[in-house]
């Protein structure tokens, strides 16, 4: 509304300020150039001789030539309430709607635009020059709405229950980009705009970023991954282009923080994993490999006795329990629970080939391998995700 208003006003402007700019520049003659000025100022003063009494209205033009810039401020008088109105129609739309200086910004940037793509009368006119004054007090209200909103961004607390486990702060930005882009969707200029997002998304990635310091009671690492993965999607939608590089670093940062996440679900064999910690640490102490099965703590039979702890049947059961805990885990809206546990085979089958080649260096010859296959592995997480 406010935009359209301020659009209905200044079409109205324009057309009056230029017509009385134009009609005083004739009348005082002053868009004259320097020749006829002197001509102009000879003239007066010849009629101000001695033995003549010129009228008063003979003054005008001269006198009004030798003030600066007398056109401005001929106009400033005859509108002197034009710029006082326009401030106070900024003030009333700040209040109505904490956005409303985009519109007005957009506004006064195209009709400026439009102003210095036209007629030289209009680009050096009174008007301008008003529309200028509010452009950069419409700027200096844009740059307050940004730094306020950075700050609210930066400092929004986190919910007690995270029952949406999109952040408040990922929310406003949301919000804002969506607002600015129609706003701006047909705008000439949009270099505001761009330094104001550049300025947003550094300060919401901040916020989530400092979550890695809360005392959250969910997985700090999930929700970061959540919330990163979801500023991602967003950008890949919006396809702003200033904020490439921030939908690239989003996609980095989700990757990292599902990677950690993921660490994190456990390892369904931790007995295992457990056991061949201990022989990698036993081999960068520098004992060698084919020794390490004399180790007491790592002999074969207790290799032996940890693989019989981790049958199939039993790796399939823990494998269930870890999926209905990520599904659990996880907002269905984001829907990341087939990218997790796809992350999640794929980190299990490296474990799988890890314990291999660490029984094959450490205890060849030895006759021990796991109780289940490569083959079979596969097969757990196939059927658990058929399953669901």
């Amino acid at each position: 509304v406010s935009k359209q208003v301020l659009e209905q006003v200044l079409r109205e402007l324009q057309p009056l300020c230029t017509a009385e700019q134009q009609f005083i520049e004739k009348f005082f003659q002053l868009s004259q150039d320097a020749t006829e000025l002197q001509v102009l100022e000879v003239s007066v003063r010849t009629m101000s001789s001695p033995g003549q009494c010129p009228s008063p209205f003979n003054w005008l033009p001269f006198f009004f030539l030798r003030l600066e810039e007398p056109t401005t401020q001929l106009l400033s008088e005859i509108f002197s309430c034009l710029e006082p109105e326009l401030r106070g129609f900024l003030e009333v739309c700040s209040k109505v709607h904490p956005f409303s200086c985009l519109q007005v910004l957009v506004t006064l940037n195209d009709s400026i635009f439009e102003m210095l793509g036209s007629s030289s009368t209009l680009r050096s006119s009174f008007l301008n020059t008003v529309l200028g004054h509010m452009r950069f007090l419409a700027k200096s209200r844009f740059n307050k709405c940004i730094e306020t909103l950075c700050k609210e961004i930066e400092e929004a607390k986190m919910p007690s229950k995270m029952k949406d486990r999109i952040l408040p702060s990922v929310s406003l930005f949301e919000e804002f980009v969506n607002f600015s882009e129609e706003v701006f969707r047909t705008a000439q200029q949009r270099g505001d705009l761009h330094e104001a997002h550049l300025r947003l998304a550094s300060s919401v990635f901040s916020s989530i970023n400092s979550l890695s310091s809360a005392n959250l009671k969910l997985n700090t690492d999930m929700v970061m991954m959540e919330n990163f993965h979801h500023i991602h999607c967003f950008l890949c939608q919006k396809k702003i282009h200033c904020l490439e590089d921030k939908k690239r670093e989003a996609k980095q940062k989700y990757s990292e923080h599902m990677e950690k996440y993921v660490k994190y679900l456990g390892q369904p064999l931790e007995k295992l994993n457990h056991f061949f910690e201990g022989v990698k640490a036993r081999v960068a102490q520098g004992v060698k490999e084919e020794e390490v099965s004399f180790q007491l703590a790592y002999s074969k039979q207790e290799l032996r006795k940890v693989i019989e702890k981790y049958p199939g049947k039993e790796v399939k059961r823990a494998l269930e329990t870890l999926y209905r805990k990520i599904h659990k885990d996880l907002s269905p809206e984001e829907n990341l629970l087939p990218v997790v546990w796809h992350a999640m085979e794929q980190e299990f089958i490296r474990q799988y080939q890890e314990f291999e080649d660490l029984i094959q260096r450490c205890y060849a010859g030895s006759g021990i391998a796991m109780d289940f296959t490569m083959e079979e592995l596969l097969s757990y997480f196939n059927s658990i995700t058929l399953s669901t």
